[in-house]
């Protein structure tokens, strides 16, 4: 007995008509109410975060994000409106602020102050209070009503000052008010000098400006309380088209706007955002592009999506995405980078996340074989959802409103309930086509059996069962008298459960149609019914607040719900989790199995009443639907872990639908993109190749021209050179002449001025004596002074009290000759007031009249300007094309001289490089004295090597076997390349005779070419002969000349012979001709074959050869390298022996009789090498015995060099 656990995963759905609903947390996750949640969506990983609403919440009715990304403030309805601040990280509850003084049931706009320190809440009707929080304290700093008490119009927005947070903005209906907060108040300022119109919407710009749209389709900057600008949208969409006439609804109004740093964004008309950038001076806006939805495919009315209304927008952090959700609860987006908008002024949004259902939604089912889920709505769309990527698989929007839906257990089809007919309708790979129809209005709940042979479908009152193979009415199930509002199948398919609104549940057989058990209760209204897997207990729900268990006709408990209705009920396929969802739209989890009082955990979910409710066939998914038009799916699990195990070898069914005419066109399609691609390519190789000529010429051009301007370069290097030594010469001779002549001057100098110091000195000595005399008359002259001064004082303070005296009678005097002078001024102020009034009538219409004609005078000075505007660039051009030719000239010079530079540094360089080699050589000899050192510790060590120079020679006696086999086997192989090689001369001797037949051949082929031109010749000298006669075709005298003279010319005596003898020749020498091609051929093809045989045996042979030389090679390698070691190691051992005279022997003996630890590690080591080695050896003879007979065309090196090593 548990509860089991369940947790959102995904929220398919938008709540549209919540100020702000469409907010940036970071430049991946943007935030959005669905439901009774605030979504926090990963746009990159399509991972969703979730925000439940609070108990007993009505609704949220605004949202706002604090400019530092860290919180959301959203603000519900409850019994008083409260606002719940929460941590967008940590996803807590930070405050929740609610406040006696707001009278309304809701707010209506909320908003951040710049540094998030502070939030303004703006109360709804009646009262429209606005309300000043520092929310962290959970303090209202002020509060005041934005609306007129009078008429109290609505308050649509309330927005901060973006740069100064005691700054704010309120619009509403002919309300547009700044206030300022000070001292404990919110007080206006900047009032308005325009006509008030109905505000819907406004953005800050800047610290003083903000834009405000109309109703009208107008754009209102302001400044200060003053209209600065108007942009009227409407009137530039008529000028766009001028056919189209207004619709009856009125001018598009302008429903959101957002502002970033290149301008701001506004959405007016359907469907439309207008992008304005700043101009130049900043100070202006001027529109940039339009931004629309695009038209929707999938729906019967693909214009219906460009009817949306955009009533939120906001811009990414880093200002490159724009984000507008749609009052049809969509989200669209758009890149803002130049790139992805294109060239053209128009642009269109991209669908954001998936397309959401916008109606309330009637009909949910699950799929067996595959992770799907379908769901109908009002909005007259069926959708199919991917429970497992949360992802839109497909959707249509039909002409007609979908009540109730079925999905096959396979996947591949569905059974929709429309207002006019049942259709069972194949689901294509990219569409949902209609296959069969049922004369079955306004079906309002349907379901294919588990096993997908049989659907039964509503039709009032009577439940119908079909075949979904022959579509055949095989029974139909009379019993309710009130509308069916559910079906469910047994798990077997043998029984059939129904509840409706006339208080029954009833059991029936699907096979005879009978009725097998019934529950009657009128006075509840059932709406929801599950079954147990083994189809005895049945659960329903109603409107009398209470769970019924059912078994065999009779209700075994009766949970109590309290206060809540329970709408829908769900058991698991386990039998093991009881779901029920509630009018509210939370999600009970109920303990299974029940107890009385019932126990259960309740999860916020919707926003209103739960339509609907499937467990998918792995118990891993709950999916809940909801009139709010959101759908829920919820990850569930038992507490104890249990569940339906599902085969994970099995897997999903990856097979779809698709018609043949479409795979046709696809296949069509697919060939002609393929012989397109195949033109493309031809065309774009004929392309490059000939861009490939025009770039190689070019590069040809330039490297004449490149050589040219450096043989130039260098004459103007040396040039330049020359000048410069000669200038070098020059400056030196300069320097010299004006040190001889600073030295001359020098001396001049000090000796002028040595006289000039005697003459100052003694004046300085007169000046000191002066000095002295003037001092003793200045103290005589003070000393007089300071007694004067005394007795003037004191005659002055007795002068000066008198006359204090009288200055304050005559001070009285004038205090009342100023209270009557302030009585005269008043009366004299308000006449003054009153004529000034008047003058400044006048001299403000004299001004007004001034400013025209200084308007028209600045106008025409404009136009002077712009012509001398135009003069000077001309000017400024002359200007730079000379600087920039000076720059050309000042960047040659530069250039020259970084080469000298250059230059200079190289030879710097290679001296750094000669005293760097010095330092390594020095080192190098340092290594080679430590390395003397080390040989001469290596020669103490050499009387232990004698054992091993044993072992070597014993190793080498083997080898050298080895080797003299190895030669017997080279000189068999040279002998058969000696008989290889006469093959070969037989050969080309065969092939030089046959050649000699075929020079004779040829010579006789061209004689009797030569006897055919012959004869053609004397063909054509008789046919030019002939031509001649026929033109005495009319003279007869002429023509038998002419023939004669023919016959005398052409035809001889002996023809007949020589023909005859000629023909029998002919004969002959085509015959032997014959017979020569033939054996010519013969032999050709014979000579093919040799030579590939030929050609094939000495490739191998050569492959053996080259392998047989590198083994003699490295066998040759190491006899060298033993022999060495063992005519070293014989040299240490004499020089030995000398050393100890003979002591060796005994060393030996020693060794030999005891050997050390160390010795017999040694002789180990040695034996496992000696093992090693002839294992190797043996390997070699295996190799050379196994390796058929090598032979080569080539000759191998003699053996000579190896013996005289040895």
């Amino acid at each position: 007995m548990s509860i089991a656990i369940a947790q959102a995963r995904h929220i398919f759905g938008l709540k549209s008509g919540v100020s702000g609903n469409i907010c940036y947390h970071d430049e991946q996750t943007i935030v959005y109410p669905s439901g009774a949640n605030c979504i926090l969506y990963n746009i990159d990983q399509k991972v969703q975060k979730f925000i439940p609403g609070t108990d007993k919440s009505e609704g949220m009715t605004a949202l706002a994000v604090s400019p530092n990304r860290r919180y959301v403030a959203i603000a519900e309805k409850l019994e008083k409106p409260t606002i719940t601040i929460y941590d967008l990280h940590s996803l807590r509850k930070r405050k929740v602020l609610s406040s006696p003084d707001v009278a309304a049931a809701e707010y209506v706009s909320l908003a951040f102050s710049p540094d998030s320190k502070y939030l303004v809440a703006q109360g709804g009707k009646p009262d429209y209070t606005l309300l000043y929080w520092t929310w962290e304290k959970s303090k209202v700093m002020a509060v005041t009503k934005t609306s007129n008490p009078q008429t109290n119009p609505p308050i649509y927005q309330v927005s901060f000052n973006p740069q100064d947070n005691t700054q704010l903005c309120v619009v509403g209906n002919g309300i547009f008010k700044n206030f300022r907060y000070s001292e404990g108040n919110l007080k206006t300022f900047n009032i308005q000098k325009v006509e008030p119109q109905n505000y819907l919407c406004h953005a800050w710009v800047s610290e003083e400006r903000v834009i405000v749209g109309t109703d009208t389709g107008r754009l209102m900057l302001f400044e200060a309380g003053e209209m600065k600008h108007e942009f009227n949208i409407a009137a530039m969409e008529r000028d766009k088209k001028p056919g189209e006439e207004e619709v009856a609804t009125g001018p598009p109004q302008i429903t959101a706007i957002v502002a970033y740093s290149k301008g701001f964004a506004c959405a007016c008309g359907p469907g439309t955002v207008h992008l304005f950038e700043k101009t130049d001076d900043k100070d202006f806006f001027k529109k940039a592009r339009e931004i629309k939805i695009p038209q929707d495919s999938n729906s019967a009315d693909p214009t219906k999506s460009q009817q949306q209304i955009i009533t939120s927008l906001t811009v990414s952090p880093s200002e490159e995405t724009l984000v507008a959700s749609t009052d049809l609860s969509q989200l669209y987006y758009i890149t803002l980078s130049s790139a992805d908008i294109g060239k053209g002024d128009q642009a269109h949004f991209e669908v954001l996340a998936q397309a959401f259902h916008y109606g309330q939604i009637m009909g949910l089912d699950v799929c067996a074989r595959k992770p799907l889920i379908a769901s109908c709505s009002m909005d007259k769309s069926v959708r199919i959802w991917n429970y497992e990527t949360c992802n839109l698989e497909l959707y249509r929007e039909f002409a007609e409103e979908a009540y109730s839906i079925a999905l096959h257990p396979s996947g591949l089809y569905i059974l929709v309930g429309f207002s006019d007919k049942l259709r069972l309708m194949n689901l294509l790979i990219d569409d949902i086509r209609t296959f069969k129809e049922f004369t079955i209005r306004g079906c309002r709940e349907c379901a294919f059996s588990n096993g997908g042979n049989l659907f039964a479908a509503v039709h009032g009152n009577v439940i119908q069962i079909y075949s979904t193979i022959t579509f055949e009415n095989v029974a139909n199930l009379k019993g309710h008298n009130g509308k069916v509002k559910s079906i469910v199948w047994s798990s077997d398919d043998s029984k059939i459960v129904s509840c409706g609104l006339d208080g029954a549940v009833y059991e029936w057989e699907t096979y005879t149609g009978k009725r097998v058990g019934e529950s009657v209760l009128k006075s509840c209204h059932y709406t929801g019914v599950a079954v147990t897997p083994d189809g005895k207990t049945t659960f329903a729900v109603g409107s009398d607040k209470s769970l019924k268990e059912i078994s065999d006709s009779s209700i075994l408990r009766e949970v109590d719900a309290g206060e809540t209705t329970l709408s829908n009920v769900a058991l698991s396929h386990s039998g093991r989790m009881l779901f029920g969802g509630t009018s509210k739209g939370t999600l009970w989890s109920l303990k299974f199995p029940l107890t009385i009082p019932g126990e259960w955990q309740e999860l916020q979910g919707h926003g209103s009443q739960i339509a609907k409710m499937k467990i998918t066939y792995d118990d891993q998914f709950l999916v809940t639907v909801s009139e709010d038009a959101s759908i829920i799916l919820w990850k569930i699990q038992d507490k104890e872990g249990r569940g339906v195990k599902r085969d994970k070898e099995v897997g999903w069914a990856e097979e779809i639908l698709i018609t043949k005419s479409d795979l046709e066109e696809k296949n069509q399609m697919m060939a002609e993109l393929k012989t397109r691609v195949d033109e493309l390519k031809m065309e774009n190789g004929y392309q490059l190749r000939l861009k490939d000529m025009n770039y190689n010429e070019k590069i040809k051009e330039l490297t004449e021209k490149f050589i040219q301007e450096m043989e130039s370069l260098k004459t103007k290097n040396q040039v330049l050179k020359t000048e410069k030594d000669k200038e070098e010469a020059k400056h030196e001779e300069e320097t010299a002449e004006i040190m001889e002549k600073h030295s001359k001057e020098m001396t001049d100098l000090e000796s002028a001025n040595n006289q000039k110091l005697m003459l100052e000195y003694e004046k300085f000595q007169e000046q000191q004596a002066k000095m002295m005399k003037m001092q003793e008359d200045y103290e005589r002259q003070l000393a007089e002074m300071e007694e004067s001064k005394q007795h003037a004082l004191e005659e002055l303070t007795e002068y000066y009290e008198t006359k204090i005296q009288e200055m304050t009678t005559k001070l009285e005097q004038a205090n009342d000759e100023t209270r009557q002078q302030t009585r005269e001024y008043e009366e004299t102020k308000k006449q003054i007031e009153e004529d000034a009034d008047r003058e400044i009538l006048d001299i403000k219409n004299k001004y007004e009249r001034r400013l025209r004609d200084e308007k028209e005078a600045n106008m025409r000075l404009k136009g002077e300007t712009g012509i001398m505007k135009k003069k000077f660039t001309s000017l400024q051009k002359e200007i730079d094309d000379h600087k920039d030719e000076i720059k050309k000239y000042q960047a040659e010079k530069a250039k020259l001289e970084n080469i000298i530079r250059n230059l200079e540094k190289d030879i710097l360089g290679l001296k750094k490089e000669i005293q760097e080699r010095d330092d390594t050589i020095q080192d190098k000899e340092k290594r080679i004295y430590d390395l003397k050192k080390k040989n001469q510790e290596l020669e103490k060590f050499k009387f232990v090597l004698d054992y091993k120079i044993k072992e070597l020679k014993k190793q080498i006696e083997p080898r050298e076997t080895d080797i003299k086999n190895m030669k017997e086997q080279i000189q068999e192989m040279e002998s058969e390349l000696d008989r290889f090689d006469k093959l070969n001369t037989q050969l080309e001797l065969n092939i030089t005779e046959l050649r000699q037949k075929l020079k004779a051949t040829d010579k006789e082929m061209h004689q009797e070419r030569q006897r055919v031109r012959d004869k053609e010749a004397v063909v054509k000298r008789f046919k030019t002969d002939l031509h001649n006669c026929v033109g005495y075709i009319q003279d007869p005298k002429m023509l038998k000349e002419s023939i004669k003279a023919l016959y005398q010319k052409h035809v001889q005596e002996d023809i007949t012979e020589s023909a005859s003898v000629d023909a029998d020749i002919q004969k002959e020498y085509s015959r032997q001709r014959e017979h020569l091609e033939r054996s010519v051929a013969s032999l050709r093809k014979k000579l093919a074959k040799d030579s590939e045989i030929h050609r094939a045996d000495n490739v191998r042979i050569m492959q053996e050869n080259v392998s047989l030389i590198k083994e003699i090679n490295d066998l040759r390698k190491e006899l060298k390298i033993a022999r060495t070691q063992i005519h070293d190691l014989e040299a240490a051992v004499k020089q030995y022996t000398k050393r100890t005279g003979g002591e060796d022997t005994d060393v030996f003996a020693v060794m030999l009789k005891a050997p050390s630890a160390l010795m017999e590690n040694e002789l180990e080591e040695k034996n496992k090498i000696i093992d090693m080695q002839k294992f190797e050896i043996k390997k070699l003879r295996m190799e050379l015995e196994t390796g058929s007979r090598p032979g080569s065309s080539a000759r191998l090196p003699p053996m000579q060099a190896v013996e005289s090593s040895a």
